[in-house]
């Protein structure tokens, strides 16, 4: 079962399009504005749960 995600994994480890420097720098502004998303639920969690 394990090969057959490895050779799946193998197949699409090279992506196959190339990206702009734009669109590198826009996803990178993605994943950080998901990470403060993410950062500041778990924020609001740990206030609410020690209330």
């Amino acid at each position: 079962m394990f090969d057959k995600f490895r050779a799946i994994h193998a197949r699409y480890r090279t992506p196959r399009i190339a990206m702009s420097p734009a669109v590198r720098r826009a996803l990178l502004g993605l994943r950080i504005y998901l990470i403060v998303l993410v950062l500041l639920m778990l924020y609001k969690f740990a206030l609410m749960a020690g209330a």
